[in-house]
């Protein structure tokens, strides 16, 4: 094996090892060792990313590692540094769970490490029949931790999450039983670099395609097949809802991109990228009515999910050059917005018990750090210019006029237009509206909220200039090109 392969498998077994080691420690080393151990992890994990996005793609021994992944690699690093880091805040706001009292805080990181490990694999994946065994099993993991708290809402949550992704990924594995047979080596044969050389027919591989991508919707939360998405982004704890939203949808959308990728020679670049925007256009769709409405804000932000996963879906279905870059910038700054998102929930619990189920008011008014947090989170979801997210937008419809896709691009401006002015109207009314009587004592996670928000600004200032800088660069094209 390479230095890279072996610096791959290191990615991936050193949260896995961390979640055996926190299993096993006495109780008072569980935070402890928590903390120290997510260094290591976002650290390796990082310079492989930076490896993957600099260097030429490669394919071997069942690892791939190119630019798409290297882009989900690093997003996956920070999103999971970030959540390990505020979750003894979170931990300390907890009344109940289902593991007991003097074992929650070991169950809780060993799973949450157990989640890390896997979502890092899905990227590395070289193979479909593995990418869909890691996918399967984020859900077996993450669903115990949309649970975790042990309230009826969260367990409903939890086992509705299970059942409607289980079931979506059975409709994909039956789409990659068709594809494996007529392959050479069967299962075995199912590499990104093999997909190509289907040879049942494109009408029997358009149908595996059409099985797979939408079991894959179903865990991606692509409307139709989303309706898990806003309960369990509402009941699972605040750092995992920020895993879920910023790591594991777009992982697993890098399975369906790949796919596209690989099976376009024999069902037609078209007809994939085809389906890829039906998925977009019909996301965005859905979601807009909800981000109208006065939402609780973990639901709010759900909601958003839906949009964004939308928006990155017509970019990979425009296929150019300028939709690609947006992909890019769209995947890495919705992590850093969302993640952010998530996390002000601690303190804004701590600040607003009611926000749990009701939207809120005037925030910046009573407690001012909270609301900017919240405010740059929102702001940055809604496409607020100069935001990244404008840019990355701006990019993606651009790319869908470049593709001759004038009605899909047209629609999606129309759309996108339209989630704007919803989620302006509750950046304003969460942050500036009218302000309640609130407790002004201690709120927990303030502290570190304050401080990822500052960090988050600068991410997002940077991504920014990337979206600006990334337009025909090499970089661009590998990610255009070059998916193992």
């Amino acid at each position: 094996m390479t230095s890279r392969e072996l610096l791959a498998v290191a990615v991936v077994a050193v949260p896995a090892l961390s979640a055996l080691l926190i299993a096993a420690v006495p109780r008072r080393f569980v935070t402890p060792i928590a903390l120290a151990c997510a260094l290591p992890t976002g650290g390796l994990a990082l310079t492989l990313a930076t490896l993957a996005l600099r260097d030429d793609p490669s394919l071997a021994h069942g690892i791939a590692i190119d630019s798409a992944g290297g882009l989900l690699l690093g997003v996956t690093a920070l999103v999971g540094l970030a959540s390990v880091l505020v979750s003894p805040a979170y931990l300390g706001t907890m009344r109940g769970s289902l593991p007991s009292r003097p074992r929650r805080e070991e169950a809780y990181f060993a799973l949450l490490y157990t989640f890390w490990a896997v979502l890092l694999a899905v990227p590395l994946a070289g193979n479909l029949g593995v990418a869909w065994l890691l996918v399967e099993a984020t859900t077996a993991v993450s669903a115990l931790l949309v649970g975790f708290s042990g309230k009826a809402r969260a367990l409903e949550a939890g086992w509705k999450y299970l059942v409607l992704t289980s079931l979506g990924l059975g409709v994909a594995l039956f789409g990659i039983v068709i594809l494996a047979a007529g392959l050479p080596g069967g299962l075995g044969g199912l590499s990104w670099h093999t997909l190509p050389t289907y040879r049942s027919g494109s009408q029997t591989a358009l149908v595996a395609y059409l099985l797979l991508l939408a079991g894959l919707a179903a865990k991606i939360g692509w409307a139709p097949v989303h309706n898990w998405l806003p309960d369990a982004h509402s009941e699972a704890p605040a750092p995992v809802s920020a895993l879920l939203s910023a790591a594991l949808l777009p992982s697993v959308l890098l399975v369906a991109w790949r796919s596209e990728h690989a099976l376009a020679p024999v069902i037609g670049a078209h007809t994939a990228q085809t389906v890829l925007i039906g998925f977009g256009l019909v996301s965005l769709a859905v979601a807009v009515p909800f981000l109208w409405r006065s939402l609780a804000w973990k639901r709010l932000l759900a909601y958003s999910s839906l949009e964004h996963m939308g928006v990155i879906a017509l970019g990979i279905g425009f296929a150019t050059p300028l939709a690609i870059a947006g992909v890019a910038v769209h995947i890495a700054a919705h992590a850093v917005a969302k993640a952010l998102g998530f996390y002000a929930a601690t303190p804004l619990l701590g600040h607003e018990p009611r926000a749990a189920a009701h939207g809120v008011t005037g925030i910046g008014r009573t407690e001012r750090r909270l609301g900017a947090a919240m405010a740059l989170s929102l702001g940055t979801l809604a496409g607020l210019p100069p935001s990244p997210l404008f840019l990355s937008e701006l990019l993606i419809v651009a790319g869908g006029f470049q593709a001759g896709r004038s009605w899909s691009a047209g629609i999606a401006i129309v759309l996108l237009g339209l989630a704007f002015v919803g989620l302006v109207h509750s950046l304003i009314e969460t942050t500036a509206g009218k302000a309640h009587r609130r407790d002004s004592g201690l709120i927990p996670g303030l502290r570190s909220v304050g401080l990822l928000a500052a960090v988050s600004l600068v991410l997002l200032a940077a991504l920014a200039g990337v979206a600006l800088w990334l337009p025909g660069t090499h970089l661009a094209d590998a990610l255009v090109k070059g998916l193992s």
